[in-house]
């Protein structure tokens, strides 16, 4: 699971940033440009040269590993996106006529528009791009530059109601012929696809492998069959390329652990087999010595509106030891937490196993974690590994310390409803994000359990499930950050830090995640739903006493915490509920949950968010441009050194990229 930013105070706040004077270059330029909606960034990579020469062959191996794969995740988000890139990137490197055109430059922003989403959908917003150019003017640059696409592909690009959207998740337009994505065949519906999977699942095991993880559904000769992402199957193309570089990371492993769970991940990627798949998780989990940490396959299952299929990602990680041992409390005292939460007792785990819980500094990403990425992260997903052997949490340091030097101004003076307000986020809420990351992460995902016989979340709450157990996270740590025991494990010096994420998250969850919406959207991201559904439930729960009031001030829309004792417990009463929900598989209640709450948004409210951020001039979404790994090898080809070089221009590493890593067929 994904989270999309004894200790005292000050030497919490130094975790968090690294020491950056030592660790990282003087007057980096962080920020480079912004387009749409979107800014790029650029981040560094602390201590990469203090590594062991060995240790730095692990890191650019596995980098190699997740960048051999990235074309996988562009034809995952849709069938006709990588002959889309390669015709947009084909133009871009080949056209020699006027670029000083309005037309050219909206091909030019819409070109990086689909680099960054990997693929012609918002990576957010899931809808649509709408290109700024006319068909005339693209046929003329293809014409002129070479480049063809077939019907249906230029059908993609023009029309605005043929795969309109890349994930829907409104059960009336079917939620699996109303997504675009690339994992059934197009003429697949939703009944088929229950219908399937129900007739393969074995409900008579407590460690049910992850059915469909790395497979598209396609209708063969003889009804529904999957096709499996495997060395000689579905991607193997780019898999042949990802399992060399695999290989010479368990060479070069930090210890027999790691090069075991490696093992077990190649021979997941030359067989497809699921049962490996669990078993390299075990081994990948309980893992836990060494400096550097790898995630990579097919994952998380946000893109797929049934939730069964993972898309492809990779992070590579370096550990920063010292941050990562002043938070180890939290995973030290995680069972405290869970006797101490405000869940049923039926529902609560009686022994956390290896949670486990590291600030680390990411080295390159690749597939569905680039260019947008997580700050944080908790692996693995499947629950009984999750309960049997415990999972990793990361929190994402040097990615987070990027997005606060690129971060904009002003959002604070125009949404915090009074001085009190502002003065406590600026003095608190950089402290109070990062908390509420790692408790998320660390306890929210490992907390609580699914009741015997009651099915996978994916199985049991279906397109809502990947919302329930995100907000759940949330829940667990907005009820924990306003608990007096974070300080008296040192993790705080006062509740100001939590008053601090209570006002954040609920002014973000009623007002200003809006901003990343359409005019008249709903919410359709299955993070941003659970926000509101969070932040609204609260709301309108403590209406009776006004917990958290309405205000208009000039014209301006506010909301108030009046009483944040009384919030908590309200938080508190909302967690439970949602566990109930998860352990008992209450798809109705869940789906009232979310609906009612978490999809509509007040369109008078949104507008006024609108007009009030466009002022601000702030882009809603960043994305990275990676560090480049350059080796240099003597007269034998072996490598001597490594040097981490930090690119400045998002489209020459799109180029580099396209020419380097580009594995897979047009179509799959």
């Amino acid at each position: 699971m994904k989270k999309f930013i004894p200790v005292t105070l000050t030497a919490l706040l130094l975790l968090f940033s690294c020491t950056k004077k030592e660790k990282t270059e003087e007057n980096f330029t962080f920020q480079t440009e912004t387009f749409a909606d979107l800014k790029i960034i650029r981040y560094q990579v602390p201590d990469f040269d203090k590594l062991s020469l060995q240790q730095q062959k692990l890191v650019y191996y596995l980098s190699e590993a997740g960048y051999a794969g990235r074309d996988i995740i562009w034809d995952q988000n849709y069938r006709h996106n990588l002959s889309i890139r390669r015709a947009l990137e084909h133009i871009i490197k080949n056209f020699d006529g006027d670029k000083s055109t309005e037309d050219w430059k909206n091909l030019r922003t819409y070109t990086k528009r689909v680099w960054f989403s990997n693929g012609i959908h918002h990576h957010y917003s899931m809808d649509k791009f709408k290109p700024e150019f006319s068909a005339e003017y693209l046929s003329e640059l293809m014409v002129s530059t070479g480049t063809s696409l077939n019907k249906e592909a230029l059908r993609a690009l023009f029309d605005p109601n043929f795969d309109a959207k890349k994930v829907n998740l409104d059960p009336a337009k079917g939620l699996v012929l109303g997504s675009a994505v690339n994992f059934y065949d197009p003429d697949i519906n939703e009944a088929e696809v229950d219908a399937y999977f129900a007739s393969i699942r074995n409900k008579d095991t407590e460690k049910p492998i992850s059915y469909g993880l790395n497979s598209k559904l396609i209708r063969g000769e003889n009804g529904l069959e999957e096709k499996v992402y495997k060395l000689n199957g579905m991607y193997g193309e780019a898999i042949a390329q990802i399992i060399p570089w695999l290989e010479k990371a368990v060479s070069v492993a930090e210890n027999k652990a790691q090069a075991d769970a490696l093992k077990l991940l190649i021979d997941y990627y030359k067989t497809g087999d699921l049962k490996t798949w669990d078993a390299y998780n075990v081994a990948w989990v309980n893992a836990t010595e060494g400096d550097i940490d790898y995630i990579n396959s097919f994952i998380e299952v946000y893109n797929d509106p049934k939730g069964y299929t993972g898309s492809f990602e990779s992070l590579v990680e370096i550990t920063d030891f010292e941050a990562s041992a002043q938070m180890e409390v939290l995973s030290d005292n995680a069972q405290w937490f869970e006797d101490h939460s405000s869940i049923k007792e039926e529902h609560k785990k009686k022994n956390i196993k290896g949670v486990t819980f590291k600030v680390i500094s990411v080295a390159s990403e690749s597939g569905d974690a680039s260019p947008s990425t997580p700050i944080g992260v908790n692996l693995p997903n499947a629950n009984w590994i999750r309960t049997q052997h415990g999972s990793k949490s990361i929190s994402i340091g040097n990615i987070i310390y990027a997005y606060e030097q690129a971060g904009g101004k002003g959002m604070l003076n125009e949404f915090c409803h009074d001085t009190e307000e502002m003065e406590r986020a600026k003095a608190h809420s950089k402290l109070a994000g990062k908390l509420h990351t790692a408790l998320h992460e660390v306890l929210g995902h490992a907390s609580g359990q699914i009741n015997p016989g009651v099915g996978t979340m994916k199985e049991t709450l279906k397109s809502y499930a990947s919302t329930l157990e995100e907000g759940r996270a949330d829940l667990v740590a907005l009820y924990f950050i306003l608990d007096e025991k974070l300080i008296e494990l040192g993790l705080m010096e006062s509740l100001e830090t939590g008053k601090a994420e209570y006002d954040g998250y609920i002014r973000n969850g009623l007002m200003t995640q809006m901003r990343r919406l359409e005019p008249g959207a709903d919410i359709e991201e299955s993070h941003m739903r659970n926000r509101q559904w969070v932040a609204a439930w609260a709301y309108e729960k403590g209406q009776e006493n006004q917990v958290i009031t309405k205000v208009v001030k000039e014209g301006k829309t506010y909301f108030e915490i009046k009483d944040y004792t009384k919030l908590r417990e309200i938080f508190g009463e909302l967690l439970s509920e949602v566990q109930r929900i998860k352990s008992e598989g209450d798809y109705e209640a869940c789906k009232a949950l979310v609906e009612g709450y978490g999809v509509k948004v007040d369109q008078e409210l949104h507008m006024e968010v609108l007009a009030r951020a466009e002022k601000l001039n702030i882009a809603p979404y960043g994305g990275f441009i990676n560090p480049k790994m350059v080796p240099t090898t003597n007269e034998s080809g072996e490598i001597t050194s490594i040097k981490m070089t930090y690119p400045e221009d998002f489209t020459e590493q799109m180029l580099d990229y396209a020419e380097r890593y580009s594995f897979l067929p047009d179509y799959n």
